[in-house]
């Protein structure tokens, strides 16, 4: 439990640092592009679309129920994709973070535990500026704000819990062992049809019991929570409360294995460059 409080007091303590660096992360990986900044919309855009043509115009798909309400599957798929790209490009690159920057860590005067927090910010600016354009096209579509968007903070602290809980043990073990990489991102693409965000789990009603086994999946909690902000009438994380509970309870062991074995291997990360 120590190395836990250790790892959220360097968060605190170096927030401004963290804003910082992640403002200068995203602005140099796209500064040789003449579009600049754009790419970080334009590239899940056109994920977006390729996916909606796939499974929304070559394999038509009815309507979608979300909390009670029948919503088109190009809008469903907007809710929760834009979420899974933040998850995937968060957790991909936070856990290459530390093994990358190997040769600075000589140099700089800051706690490790800080790096894969502003890589991850980096790509959380990307991921708010996706939820204000999805929201935009939600209106024009007809699926208008209501007062459950404010479940979107929750979901949105919640979601980036995740993603930083899993990046200390994936930076951690990444530095130790590259392949670590190379398995978490083929793990992950795998991810993106067991999540429910290109289909929903309801299709296996026959088989309950997987389905339950999937529910599980915290992914699946954070998709699910943001479709029902956008388009439910109820408050989800309350009304699901079980999922909640065993939502905060994976972040959380998942939060105290990756800051043990953070502070555990860190003085020794400089012995793998």
């Amino acid at each position: 439990m120590k190395p836990a409080i250790t790892v959220i007091k360097e968060q605190i303590e170096n927030f401004y640092l963290i804003r910082r660096l992640s403002l200068y992360e995203i602005k140099s990986k796209n500064k040789n592009n003449y579009l600049g900044m754009a790419w970080e919309v334009i590239n899940p855009s056109i994920q977006i679309l390729i996916y909606w043509f796939v499974f929304g115009t070559l394999r038509t798909r009815g309507d979608i129920n979300v909390d009670g309400n029948e919503v088109e599957f190009f809008a469903w798929l907007l809710g929760g994709f834009f979420v899974w790209i933040f998850f995937y490009q968060s957790t991909i690159q936070g856990s290459k973070s530390i093994f990358s920057r190997l040769k600075m860590l000589s140099k700089m005067n800051f706690p490790m535990s800080i790096i894969p927090n502003y890589v991850i910010f980096s790509q959380f600016y990307v991921h708010l500026l996706m939820l204000l354009i999805s929201v935009i096209i939600l209106q024009f579509m007809g699926y208008y704000a209501s007062i459950y968007y404010f479940q979107l903070i929750y979901y949105i602290f919640a979601v980036f819990c995740l993603v930083f809980a899993l990046s200390l043990i994936t930076s951690t073990l990444s530095t130790i062992i590259r392949d670590v990489h190379m398995l978490l991102n083929s793990t992950l693409r795998m991810m993106l049809y067991l999540s429910g965000v290109l289909w929903p789990l309801t299709l296996l009603s026959e088989h309950q019991v997987v389905m339950e086994i999937m529910k599980l999946n915290p992914l699946y909690y954070i998709v699910e929570g943001y479709r029902n902000a956008l388009f439910g009438t109820s408050w989800h994380f309350i009304d699901q409360w079980q999922y909640t509970i065993v939502f905060w309870a994976i972040v959380i062991l998942l939060f105290i294995f990756g800051s043990t074995l953070h502070v555990k291997f860190r003085k020794h990360f400089i012995d793998y460059l």
